[in-house]
């Protein structure tokens, strides 16, 4: 069956991270998370190893515990030094959208906490003194996933964000969800019906300069 370009375009070139237009006041239905994860199982994963888990966290006191933890790694990477890129020059369309992304990303710092839906996607295994093969292929195992979860909301008007920062916390957040030792967690998304519906392709720098042909460097 052939797709329809325009809309297969459309979704993922307007496939936002959604932060201040979350309806925070709104459940989210179950039944749409469940067929969104059933679709990011769809995924490719290495080897066919499919190790990969979705916590789906809507318990009020685990969310703020989360939302805690997930302000002060917040607070911590702010300080970090470049974190939000501002040495890029002014013409860079990067920079222009600077002070929108601080401030989308400052609002869901203080208010993950109230998203209805938190969801944090796992994979099994650790591997941070694995080789970079290993590390590769592991988070390749569950990376495509999350973004097709991401997708699969976004038909359906349930909007999230990839967010990570929380993994400064990882343990802590582990012990609170109960997740094994053994299971890495990989991105954490708020998740709830987003308000509005005049998502727009972003504004990004050229493929043509991120393209090479045959060799770095080489454009066609």
């Amino acid at each position: 069956m052939d797709l329809d370009l325009d809309t297969v375009d459309r979704l993922l070139t307007t496939t936002r991270s959604v932060r201040k237009r979350l309806d925070l006041a709104r459940a989210v239905d179950p039944a749409v998370l469940e067929r969104a994860i059933e679709i990011a199982l769809q995924a490719p994963t290495g080897s066919n190893s499919q190790g990969w888990h979705f916590v789906v966290v809507t318990e009020a006191r685990k969310r703020a515990r989360i939302g805690e933890l997930y302000r002060k790694a917040f607070e911590a990477y702010v300080d970090m030094p470049n974190a939000f890129r501002d040495a890029l020059a002014p013409e860079d369309p990067r920079a222009r959208q600077l002070p929108r992304i601080v401030d989308s990303a400052t609002y869901l710092a203080q208010h993950l906490h109230e998203v209805p839906v938190l969801v944090i996607a796992c994979i099994e295994g650790r591997v941070e003194s694995a080789p970079p093969v290993v590390q590769a292929s592991h988070y390749g195992s569950i990376l495509p996933a999350v973004w097709s979860l991401m997708l699969a909301l976004r038909a359906r008007g349930v909007g999230s964000a990839w967010t990570t920062l929380h993994i400064m916390y990882e343990r802590e957040i582990a012990e609170l969800l109960e997740i094994p030792e053994h299971v890495t967690q990989a991105a954490l998304l708020p998740i709830a019906y987003f308000k509005g519906a005049d998502f727009k392709p972003a504004s990004r720098l050229p493929a043509r300069q991120f393209t090479h042909w045959n060799a770095w460097g080489a454009r066609r």
